[in-house]
């Protein structure tokens, strides 16, 4: 298995057991963090774990793909914030084999509109809810 590969796998195990020194072990100390909707930037290691961990709700993380390669690195995430769950997309750029930049997108749920009921299936694990 690719080295930075188990180091996100290992980033997203820590972030759902509450582990946030290895939570952000993977992090260059210089790391930045972009979160575009909000049109947040946080600077360095310390400063995007204590944003994390000062986060009022209870939260999970489940990890539904990964794909990359070399020093750039997606992750499709569901996070649930105290029960209610958003998708994340991670975008991880890697040197020396450490997060230099992230940016985070966050999505919420929506109903699929019925009119395209008959152009649609199911992705694996999961089921419509339409509007």
């Amino acid at each position: 298995m690719d080295a930075t590969r188990a180091a996100i796998e290992e980033h997203w195990r820590a972030s759902e057991a509450g582990d946030t020194e290895t939570e952000h072990a993977i992090y260059a100390v210089d790391a930045t963090l972009d979160y575009p909707q909000s049109g947040e930037r946080f600077q360095g290691r310390e400063t995007i774990a204590t944003q994390r961990g000062g986060h009022p709700a209870d939260r999970h993380f489940a990890v539904l793909r990964i794909t990359g390669d070399g020093d750039l690195w997606v992750s499709e995430c569901e996070i649930t914030y105290d029960g209610v769950p958003t998708y994340s997309v991670s975008i991880m750029e890697f040197v020396d084999q450490r997060v230099t930049h992230e940016t985070q997108y966050f999505s919420n749920p929506f109903l699929a509109p019925r009119w395209r009921g008959s152009l649609s299936g199911p992705m694996p694990g999961r089921h419509i809810d339409t509007a």
